[in-house]
């Protein structure tokens, strides 16, 4: 069973920034592609960023392209999603999910707010 911790949520203005940790149960298989989602109220779950665990090759929604980064710490079993210049429109509840694919989760965490107002 995997388990998936999320981190760094807050609430922030406009413009700035925030880092979301994501830690996974045990060293990710090569095959893993650990993903980050969201969902805004009233709106459904959608994809933000993936990280392919073997190759570290990255992919990244249009809507966060230049804006977000995802990285990882290898040694720590760690994805971290870099949130820059954030918008109302990037707040929604922040998910880190598991799976073979990107965009495609089996495992999920908890997830962690991120508010973005005046």
């Amino acid at each position: 069973q995997v388990h998936l911790v999320e981190s760094g949520g807050g609430s922030v203005q406009p413009g700035a920034s925030l880092r979301l940790t994501c830690t996974h149960s045990g060293r990710p298989l090569s095959s893993s592609v650990i993903n980050w989602f969201r969902q805004a109220p009233g709106k459904e779950r959608e994809f933000v960023a993936a990280l392919r665990w073997g190759r570290g090759s990255t992919y990244y929604a249009d809507s966060v392209k230049g804006r977000f980064t995802m990285s990882r710490d290898s040694a720590k079993y760690t994805v971290y999603l870099e949130m820059n210049n954030l918008s109302p429109d990037d707040t929604a509840v922040y998910y880190c999910g598991s799976g073979t694919d990107i965009g495609e989760a089996n495992f999920w965490g908890q997830g962690t707010q991120v508010n973005v107002s005046p």
